[in-house]
């Protein structure tokens, strides 16, 4: 049988609970689908979709839940691959009140939430975080109309801030989610 990271990070995702986790739209497992799926459709290469999938493995700064702890990287390397890995783990060590503001702005420094330590990543790094922000967020804002209503303005000023780092896909889709079809095409 040929090795699939996709079935071998669901297989993990399952081992360690996350179709039991209750999450916005459903379980944390739907959710995790719908982001790598969401990723699919914007065109992303295969391994920001897998890191779309796992994404939560390490917990985040908006959900603490950790499926992985971190002294187990290697788990999530076997099944994904470094690349992905990789993504996902700066996805999840991202300090978000610290980073977001200026994250679009190239040579601002990115603040890790696990090292305490704040460096500047290069444009694709910053690019495919951007996406993965994107995708997890307007997943939610599309399942959840209450969380729609609370976050959208502030979801649009921060896809607003990272435009230019968003791909054209993502970025309509964000204002298609947060604020309606006729954004895009008018009424």
């Amino acid at each position: 049988m040929a090795y699939d990271p996709m079935a071998e990070a669901d297989a993990l995702l399952r081992q360690l609970g996350a179709e039991s986790i209750p999450h916005p739209g459903g379980t944390l497992l739907a959710h995790l689908h719908r982001v790598r799926t969401r990723l699919a459709t914007w065109n992303a290469r295969p391994a920001l979709q897998l890191a779309g999938l796992c994404h939560a493995f390490y917990g985040t700064d908006g959900f603490p839940r950790v499926l992985l702890p971190l002294d187990r990287r290697s788990d999530l390397v076997a099944a994904i691959g470094e690349e992905a890995e990789a993504i996902v783990y700066f996805y999840a060590s991202c300090d978000r009140e610290a980073t977001y503001p200026t994250l679009a702005v190239p040579g601002s420094p990115f603040h890790d939430r696990f090292t305490g330590r704040a460096y500047a990543p290069g444009p694709a790094l910053r690019q495919d975080f951007a996406e993965l922000t994107a995708a997890n967020e307007i997943d939610l804002a599309a399942e959840d109309p209450a969380f729609r209503n609370r976050h959208g303005p502030g979801l649009l000023a921060l896809f607003t801030r990272f435009r230019a780092l968003l791909s054209r896909p993502a970025h309509e889709d964000c204002l298609s989610v947060l604020l309606g079809p006729t954004a895009l095409h008018g009424p």
